[in-house]
């Protein structure tokens, strides 16, 4: 236990200190040690980068006696011939400089030339001047820092499932089942739970997609029109993406225009009956969101020293963030937080009587959710071309704090906005 409120504090210390002491890594690479059967360890600088022309024109610093690169999927994938032989030609180059191409397994490859097939495979390249691996060698990489480097979904025949897609699912589904459950509870129709999943899923997707756009890429509205509003790319080439660029708090706004409609088109309540109820549901979808993000190592954190309990090295974060150095986790922060205030709402709505104070769970919900919000980007790396400021804070957070402030007068106003009692179900 005291380990744990150990952590919990560095944590917090952590948020007031990233601005004013910031972690560098001059050469943009983080140390590590091979061991090769448990009996021979070479200390490696290790580097990788989401972009081909980086590493293409990278020498590494090549004066240093031992490297690792980890490659990232984008090194190695292809759309063409003419993206598979520029993606081979950067390893050849590597491989001529005296560098091993290894596998997953750290198993090199052998004087074989680099097919379409088998460049997916390589996962390394290394060079030291004290050793070179055998395929016999039993080598494994020890850093001060994890590193997660997880596929991003799972291959069922030709189609993959991605984990931000399944993770979407969950949030969906178990928002289904407790809003249900909830229904239940409050002897309200069951009927009335599939339109409210209707419209929280549209309000969600399209408004969390519009709202990254005005927020965070506008430009966009020139470059690509459709792409705003349809899961697909048309510049420079048409592409199916799916939803990507999603903004919690365009989210935010859309779903209380979609409830709005719900509440007196459909269930006929007091809007602010259903805020309370949708407030618990989203909680815990937005930790699953975020465990989503952490799949796709994307809205990661600031640079930490490696050395950090927190540190976790993204080989497959995007090149967008910077340098690839061991970061903050900070979609594990806000997971945490997300489901802590599930917990809390969850303890208030079943064992208080403040359901029946319409409007108090939902701004206890606002409060909190924007708070966890509000501190995570302290940590948080910016996401895009961030253009709304306030001093030192950005985006994330002057788009929390009306938020925040809205939670504080519906909690209020929830004082005047008592359950009348009923004798009647909804049917």
């Amino acid at each position: 236990m005291s380990s744990t409120f150990l952590r919990f504090y560095l944590l917090i210390f952590a948020f007031f200190v990233q601005n004013l002491i910031a972690q560098n890594y001059p050469d943009g690479m983080s140390d590590g040690i091979l061991k090769i059967e448990n009996k021979e360890e070479i200390p490696v600088k290790i580097f990788s980068t989401a972009s081909n022309d980086q590493l293409n024109n990278n020498d590494l610093g090549l004066e240093k006696k031992s490297i690792l690169v980890i490659l990232n999927d984008l090194n190695l994938t292809f759309d063409n011939q003419n993206g598979f032989n520029y993606n081979a030609s950067i390893l050849d180059k590597y491989k001529n400089a005296g560098f091993q191409i290894l596998d997953k397994k750290f198993h090199p490859y052998q004087d074989i030339s680099l097919t379409p097939e088998n460049i997916l495979e390589a996962k390394y390249l290394f060079k030291s001047e004290e050793k070179k691996l055998s395929p016999e060698d039993n080598v494994e990489l020890e850093t001060k820092f994890k590193i997660w480097d997880p596929s991003t979904g799972l291959q069922l025949g030709k189609f993959k499932l991605h984990f931000y897609s399944l993770m979407f699912i969950f949030a969906f589904g178990f928002g289904y089942i407790i809003m249900t459950k909830i229904f239940k509870n409050d002897g309200v129709d069951e009927k009335f739970v599939e339109p409210f999943f209707t419209w929280t899923l549209i309000g969600t997707i399209l408004g969390a997609r519009i709202g990254h756009v005005v927020f965070y890429q506008p430009e966009l509205f020139k470059q690509d029109f459709w792409s705003v509003f349809l899961p697909i790319r048309t510049v420079p080439n048409f592409e199916f993406t799916g939803f990507s660029g999603l903004a919690s708090h365009g989210a935010t706004i859309a779903l209380i225009f979609t409830t709005l409609y719900y509440a007196y088109k459909i269930i006929k309540k007091n809007p602010f009956w259903v805020y309370d109820r949708i407030g618990i549901v989203v909680a815990l979808g937005g930790a699953f969101v975020r465990l989503g993000n952490f799949f796709n190592s994307e809205i990661i954190g600031k640079p930490v020293d490696e050395n950090s309990f927190f540190a976790v090295l993204f080989p497959q974060m995007s090149g967008e963030y910077g340098v690839t150095v061991p970061r903050y986790p900070t979609q594990l922060f806000e997971a945490f937080g997300y489901v802590m205030l599930f917990f809390i709402l969850w303890y208030f709505y079943k064992y208080t009587d403040k359901k029946k104070q319409q409007g108090w769970l939902f701004g206890l919900f606002f409060i909190i959710l924007w708070a966890v919000r509000f501190f995570v980007e302290f940590l948080k790396e910016a996401q895009g071309d961030e253009f709304i400021h306030i001093g030192n804070l950005n985006t994330g957070q002057v788009l929390s704090i009306p938020f925040m402030i809205a939670g504080f007068v519906i909690m209020w106003y929830s004082q005047f906005n008592k359950e009348k009692p009923s004798t009647e179900n909804i049917s």
